[in-house]
């Protein structure tokens, strides 16, 4: 079995957002962290930095199609709804994204200059 993917993403969140996804993230809906478990997603968690107002989320992923398990997530219906919630809380800074689940990233994915 190979390493897990150690992933990173980005985004930022609306200061007048972050009360509400706090709230949100307090209880994320079980069927969201159910399809995140199907698609091989694990050790997942989102940071907060407050000065920038920067969410960063770091994850691993263990399966061995990466593109086609993140095609599932973005299809799963009870994924979709939590998207329409969080996605108009966030401010994405990848140019031309547009949401969750679309052909262009909403969280901006970081690259892992150093790993120990």
């Amino acid at each position: 079995m190979s390493a897990p993917k150690r992933i990173c993403q980005i985004i930022k969140l609306k200061p007048s957002s972050e009360a509400e996804y706090r709230e949100c993230h307090a209880a994320v809906w079980p069927g969201v962290l159910a399809a995140l478990e199907r698609a091989h997603i694990v050790d997942y968690s989102i940071h907060y930095y407050a000065p920038l107002h920067l969410l960063i989320a770091n994850m691993k992923y263990t399966g061995t199609d990466y593109e086609a398990d993140m095609k599932k997530v973005a299809e799963d219906p009870e994924t979709q709804r939590w998207w329409e919630m969080t996605d108009g809380m966030q401010e994405s800074l990848v140019e031309g994204a547009t949401g969750s689940g679309k052909d262009i990233p909403w969280w901006a994915v970081r690259t892992v200059l150093l790993l120990q």
